[in-house]
């Protein structure tokens, strides 16, 4: 399975309950139970990774791991549905002792289900990517890489095509999709409809089109933030706009997201809009059907704003440790391995958490273009949960797929409207949402 989320938002509220199972086991006495006692015991470490589970590579970290720390172990259990079965999960204990802290889970219910892992004043030298799971300056998850958000595209269908430089405005854009549609045979936008999540990728980009970190958090006080001039607008515009003029797959009820790798790495797809995290897997695709790996070629959204570009870099899954573990700090040793040591990120094309490790270089042809790379800023004290109120009050998975795979059917003819009149629906819902939320 691939990765399949790029920021660390709550769009889905988990009320904490009740809880009765026990995780993890052969640890310390509950009076030495803490991250900073001794590393031993067995831990459980759930993971969305199903594909690391499945091909070795996490048991290879897991035996480097336990050489470093002889009494201590990790278990891997990977699950596809990620996200749907620990929202069922976090009802009893039963969550393993290391995990990605699911999207689910709303910033004032952190203390409910994960072990503090220290201040975040504290850790702000060292690590990236820590507001997404800070709550009142308490750390609950450390992310374990970090991704840029953007666009991959084919290379040498840009090249066939007469594509010379990635686009920088939607203009630039639909010309470079015209360019492919007319002088290739690949599809110029695969949006992957189907599976879904895909879609949410987009949304990874607000903040780079004005180049705000803030944008966010300003999205949350607007009553109309599908107006032009605002992230969200010009990102849903462009994905109406090239589908409405016929750039995308004809089908999209038939879309593969497995498919849509190797077709994409064998020039029968020319862009997708996907996390960096994406980049390895389309290269591990084109070097399995005999192309050349450098056919996946990266960009950011195309957006100027005061002449710079900007790409906006988050957090992938940040892991954390289960309040109920009985081997805390065999726990904690096992996330700081993970990104300290093992060699994860290199491994995957990640943006390391660790502030001195430098970028990977999938993502060199950013810094090339000039392109500035900035994260969003956390939401004001008291505010954290505000973005998501709002969003699940009007119904707009701003971070799902499904107000995305309406704008796709509206732009497409398959449902009724124009763009106009949904984003007049999306600003009406997003401001009732406003007002009742308050």
């Amino acid at each position: 399975m691939a990765i399949k989320k790029l920021a660390g938002f709550a769009l889905l509220a988990v009320t904490a309950v009740a809880v009765s199972a026990c995780a993890g086991g052969s640890g310390a006495s509950d009076a030495d139970n803490t991250i900073d006692g001794e590393v031993k015991g067995d831990v459980v470490f759930v993971t969305w990774r199903t594909d690391l589970v499945q091909d070795g590579t996490f048991d290879k970290y897991a035996e480097e791991f336990h050489a470093k720390y002889p009494d201590a172990n990790v278990t891997f259990e990977g699950i596809t549905d990620y996200e749907g079965e620990l929202k069922t999960r976090l009802s009893t204990k039963n969550y393993g002792d290391v995990l990605g802290i699911p999207n689910s889970v709303q910033p004032d219910q952190f203390a409910d289900f994960f072990e503090p892992l220290g201040k975040t004043a504290d850790l702000q030298a060292d690590y990236r990517f820590l507001a997404a799971k800070s709550y009142e300056d308490t750390q609950y998850g450390l992310a374990l890489g970090g991704n840029a958000n953007g666009i991959v595209y084919n290379t040498a269908v840009f090249e066939e095509a007469g594509v010379t430089t990635p686009p920088t405005t939607e203009e630039e854009w639909l010309a470079a999709m015209k360019k492919v549609q007319d002088n290739t045979d690949a599809i110029p936008l695969y949006t992957n409809y189907k599976d879904g999540w895909p879609l949410s990728q987009w949304s990874g980009n607000i903040g780079a089109v004005t180049g705000d970190p803030d944008a966010m958090n300003a999205m949350a006080t607007e009553d109309a933030p599908w107006t032009d001039g605002e992230d969200i607008f010009a990102i849903d515009s462009l994905i109406y706009d090239t589908v409405e003029a016929g750039y995308t797959e004809a089908d999209p009820l038939t879309t593969n997201w497995e498919q849509s790798k190797v077709d994409f790495a064998t020039g029968k797809i020319a862009t997708m809009a996907l996390g960096s995290w994406a980049i390895s897997q389309l290269q591990a695709a084109a070097s399995d059907n005999g192309e050349d790996p450098s056919v996946v070629g990266y960009m950011t959204f195309p957006a100027v704003a005061d002449g710079t570009q900007f790409a906006m870099v988050g957090g992938d899954y940040n892991l954390g440790i289960n309040k109920n573990s009985s081997v805390k700090a065999a726990a904690k040793a096992w996330i700081d391995f993970l990104i300290e040591d093992s060699g994860f990120t290199q491994d995957q094309g990640m943006v390391s958490s660790l502030l001195a490790e430098p970028l990977p270089e999938n993502l060199t042809g950013l810094s090339d273009a000039g392109v500035e790379l900035i994260e969003l800023n956390a939401a004001p004290t008291g505010q954290e949960a505000l973005f998501t109120n709002i969003a699940d009050t009007a119904q707009i998975d701003v971070w799902g797929n499904l107000y995305r795979q309406k704008l796709i059917d509206i732009a497409r003819g398959a449902a009724d409207g124009d763009k106009q009149s949904y984003f007049d629906e999306l600003n009406t819902r997003w401001a009732e949402a406003r007002a009742e939320v308050g």
